[in-house]
């Protein structure tokens, strides 16, 4: 198999540090804007909807369903098979008319059918449940914090939170962007791809932390540079061989699994990128300001 090997690549990528933590504070302020603005295309996971469950005269395939609902906007609706005629649809249906024209749809599409149930069901992540979770991700970074501190240094906590931060609300505002339907398996994704690219950090800064003791000599951007480019093979390897199977997903894997690949492609290279660019900057911004601290 053929890989990367960045051993004896010497890149400054602690040059342009500056540059690159203005163009992610931009970004990020741009994705709270956007945020706050456009908002996020919430699925009935978050606003409820209608569960609707029919019988149909013939046998009648999940695929063939999802894609007679996409042609109306509900592509992103939670499609069940009971058995070979009998099919669960959970949407969002915000008035009438959405709900006449999917049965008007699935009956041009699949012939005759028969309404065996219809509900108004409410959004399966309640507000108490969204409390819980914010509750949970403050935790986990306060967490991720004193462990960075007390097994590395403080300001390597600081970094790979920030990163952490920076990732997450570069992948909401894309979103916002793009209109994407944000489900539960989104927030799977987010979570993943949290994990993934903390573990990149963490590879960095560690590298970085065996080679501290050459401080005085290197200087602190020397010696990120040198740590950077010592793990440079793996983080591209790495990046490379998750991302192959991701963008397979993306492509062929249909329009829920597509969307869940889409959170996974856009988070494997803002946190590649973050790993590389932001947590390692603002190690050596703080060092700079207070190299005793």
């Amino acid at each position: 198999m053929v890989t990367f090997d960045a051993s004896k690549l010497n890149i400054k990528f602690m040059k342009y540090r500056r540059i690159w933590i203005a163009i992610s504070l931009s970004l990020m302020l741009v994705s709270a804007v956007l945020l706050l603005t456009k908002g996020l295309n919430l699925s009935v996971d978050f606003t409820g909807g209608l569960v609707l469950q029919v019988k149909f005269e013939n046998s009648v395939d999940v695929a063939d369903v999802r894609k007679s609902l996409s042609a109306i906007g509900q592509g992103q609706a939670t499609i069940q098979a009971y058995d070979e005629k009998d099919i669960l649809i959970r949407f969002q249906a915000e008035d009438e008319e959405v709900r006449r024209s999917v049965l008007e749809t699935l009956k041009k599409d699949f012939g005759a059918l028969t309404i065996l149930k219809i509900d108004k069901i409410g959004p399966v992540v309640g507000k108490e449940l969204r409390n819980q979770a914010i509750i949970s991700v403050i935790l986990a970074l306060l967490g991720i914090l004193t462990y960075m501190a007390f097994r590395f240094k403080f300001r390597f906590g600081v970094a790979a939170v920030f990163a952490l931060i920076h990732d997450s609300m570069l992948m909401l505002g894309i979103y916002s962007l793009t209109g994407r339907e944000v489900s539960v398996t989104f927030i799977a994704a987010i979570l993943t791809i949290v994990g993934y690219s903390l573990n990149d950090t963490i590879v960095i800064l560690d590298r970085v932390r065996e080679n501290w003791p050459q401080i005085k000599k290197l200087g602190v951007v020397n010696l990120v540079n040198l740590s950077i480019n010592q793990t440079l093979s793996r983080t591209v390897n790495t990046s490379i061989t998750t991302l192959l199977p991701v963008l397979a997903m993306f492509i062929f894997g249909g329009e829920v699994i597509g969307n869940f690949a889409f959170a996974f492609l856009i988070g494997i290279i803002v946190g590649t990128y973050s790993s590389i660019y932001i947590a390692s900057s603002i190690v050596v911004e703080l060092y700079l300001r207070s190299p005793k601290s």
